[in-house]
């Protein structure tokens, strides 16, 4: 069961541990979320999952007693310590602990040949959310990942075209996974409580997953580094032909050089192929 905030309290203590907010660390303590973690994960007895900043290990505990063969990354060495000394002596073999950063090792190190049929169940630090989500797109593919975010990290991956938060990481993340219900999280069912509203979001990997190459996102996040400005100008300077063929394919969806990279949906930027 999820440690109470009391309880969450005394263990910090214990440990001589005070919450990094640069780090992220507001511990669960709220045991219907975690419930509706593994619930939205469908995690089962056997499932390869991966875990990131286990933390106090209040959802890594719910996960390894559901049978779970988990791979979890910790970056703080108080908590990593804390963790090897608890759950992963009680659980031996089935919680691999790696302390390092998740950003360099957004699987915890599983093995590639594991990824393709992991789930991934973790509550996301805001500084890490973009960078660790596009590392995770760079492949192999999770099959289903149920993510705690800050409501604004969730509200951009899920953006929609014509809107301020439709950027590169929504139109990547979108390329490869539908966005099924989620459920919104109140600051009270974290310790310490933050400032912001959090929600819990359900990606569930596409029958058939669109993968950009490193090029085209380098090209399309460029786009959007300046995105007040009309593709035509953003193009010219960065691809050979200055953007002509694949304006001329959207043109046909009704957008012209003039458009903001902001109002092109989806499914045309999977069309652009950037300069090898």
């Amino acid at each position: 069961m999820p440690l109470s905030p009391t309880a969450t309290r005394e263990l910090l203590a214990r440990l001589g541990h005070q919450p990094k907010r640069f780090l992220g660390q507001n511990f669960l303590v709220d045991g219907n979320i975690v419930r509706k973690s593994l619930e939205l994960a469908g995690v089962v007895a056997g499932d390869t999952v991966v875990e990131v900043g286990p933390g106090l290990g209040t959802l890594t505990s719910a996960l390894l007693e559901a049978g779970a063969d988990l791979w979890a990354v910790e970056k703080d060495p108080v908590l990593a310590a804390h963790l090897r000394s608890t759950l992963a002596a009680e659980y031996p073999g089935k919680l691999h602990l790696l302390e390092d950063d998740a950003v360099d090792h957004p699987l915890a190190g599983l093995p590639s040949g594991l990824a393709a049929g992991c789930k991934i169940v973790a509550n996301l630090p805001y500084a890490i959310s973009t960078p660790w989500m596009d590392a995770v797109l760079g492949g192999p593919l999770p099959v289903r990942m149920v993510l705690m975010l800050q409501l604004e990290a969730a509200q951009r991956y899920s953006a929609e075209s014509g809107g301020k938060t439709f950027g590169a990481i929504s139109i990547f993340l979108q390329s490869a996974y539908d966005i099924a219900p989620g459920h919104r999280v109140s600051g009270a069912c974290f310790h310490p409580r933050p400032d912001v509203d959090s929600c819990l979001l359900h990606l569930v990997r596409k029958p058939a997953p669109f993968v950009f190459t490193p090029a085209t996102k380098a090209l399309i996040r460029s786009c959007f580094q300046q995105r007040r400005k009309q593709l035509g100008a953003l193009l010219r300077h960065r691809m050979p032909d200055g953007g002509a063929a694949w304006l001329a394919d959207i043109a046909r969806a009704g957008l012209g050089p003039e458009t903001r990279p902001e109002a092109v949906p989806v499914r045309l930027w999977q069309t652009l192929a950037a300069p090898a």
